[in-house]
């Protein structure tokens, strides 16, 4: 399982060009780049209650995209079959890739 922060930053590379560009910035600076919400209020020109609102209102967004979609959903279940299929014997591999077809 993966931790929030490896969430979000999974979340952002799949749906990031839905959000505006603001939040794009603002999620940038604080998921991938790690500033502090107070680091991100002077750079912007804006206070820390707006950051942490971009924050939660982008976060919200992409959780909702993420249950719709489910697009890191079919990604882990890809990743574990694929790790299956590199430790598992033919007949194996058979069910394993028509498994993959069947999520396409």
């Amino acid at each position: 399982m993966i931790d929030e922060t490896q969430r979000i930053n999974l979340l952002l590379d799949l749906y990031e060009p839905l959000l505006t560009p603001k939040q794009q910035h603002v999620m940038d600076l604080h998921f991938k780049e790690d500033f502090s919400l107070s680091e991100i209020s002077e750079q912007l020109g804006i206070s820390r209650a707006a950051v942490n609102d971009h924050i939660k209102r982008s976060t919200a967004f992409l959780e909702n995209y993420e249950k719709k979609l489910q697009l890191v959903v079919n990604l882990e279940k890809r990743k574990q079959i694929y790790d299956k299929i590199k430790a598992v014997s033919n007949q194996e591999v058979i069910c394993l890739v028509e498994q993959l077809e069947q999520m396409e």
